[in-house]
């Protein structure tokens, strides 16, 4: 079981890697596309290398107007066609686009620059210069000094490019770190951290499963309960039928197999006294077979 979740975890770490490989962009123009969503109040925006069919360098999100300096919407919006030029400005660095716009619709090409200070400080922490490829993800997924002077002070070893890069596509903040930390949870390493804000997992869902009495749980036990969306009324469900502060290994186990306090009521009978919780997955495998 423990080797089942250890997959589930290199799983999402191989995830990570091959969404943020995805955004970087090889030497030469990039072609750009927009065009409204949700109403207007955010552009669809499209980016991919001009190397080819088969090159996957591409990047496609939303920006809320403002985040694109110098766009001119009612020139974007307007009829005809007419120059438009915008430009995406981040700590990693920047792209410079100009193409045709009208009709609520525009493309053209950008050039990437990295920001020179940004490269600087990644050198000075100890991480290294990116490639070309690693600063324009960094540029993509908003990676900011601000992450890294978090990481520093809450003491973890200082990530690779790659790291920062997962850590900024998940949106990975300092007040994040500080928050589990004052939760108890500071994980050992830089994966483990990833693994926490890829499933979602925050002091407020930990202060559920504390209200149960599982404090202080191992951080493996965590991820194991929330890959399998294990909640605290799914333990109170067992407390109410007299089995009280069940292992987290069983539990696990339990949500496996989908063996529920329900189900556990319905195949004991009315009035009838619990089954020893080892004979629960027995039940389900011969309820099953009927």
């Amino acid at each position: 079981m423990n080797r089942f979740f250890a997959m589930i975890g290199a799983l999402l770490l191989a995830f990570i890697s091959v969404s943020s490989a995805c955004t970087a962009a090889p030497a030469g123009l990039i072609h750009f596309t927009l065009e409204p969503r949700r109403g207007g109040e955010f552009v669809h925006a499209d980016f991919r290398s001009e190397n080819g069919p088969r090159d996957d360098h591409d990047w496609s999100t939303e920006f809320r107007p403002a985040e694109l300096s110098g766009l001119d919407l009612a020139g974007f919006r307007g009829a005809g066609n007419r120059p438009l030029r915008f430009a995406l400005i981040r700590e990693a660095g920047r792209l410079d686009c100009s193409g045709q716009g009208g009709q609520s619709h525009a493309s053209g090409n950008c050039s990437f620059t990295a920001d020179p200070g940004f490269t600087q400080l990644l050198e000075s922490r100890g991480i290294r210069r990116p490639t070309r490829d690693e600063a324009f993800a960094l540029m993509a997924v908003n990676a900011r000094r601000g992450l890294i002077d978090a990481i520093a002070a809450a003491r973890y070893p200082m990530p690779s490019v790659d790291d920062l890069i997962a850590l900024s596509a998940l949106d990975v903040s300092g007040a994040y770190i500080s928050e589990m930390a004052r939760a108890g949870y500071r994980p050992r390493t830089i994966d483990s951290l990833i693994q926490f804000k890829a499933l979602n997992i925050t002091p407020q869902w930990i202060s559920g499963f504390v209200r149960m009495g599982y404090a202080n749980l191992p951080a493996d036990e965590l991820v194991q309960l929330k890959a399998l969306d294990i909640t605290p009324e799914f333990i109170a469900g067992y407390d109410r039928i007299g089995y009280r502060h069940l292992p987290v290994d069983t539990l696990v186990q339990l949500k496996a197999l989908e063996i529920t306090p329900d189900f556990v009521r319905r195949v004991a009978g009315a009035g009838a006294p619990m089954p020893p919780v080892e004979r629960l997955m027995t039940l389900k495998m011969f309820a099953e077979k009927h």
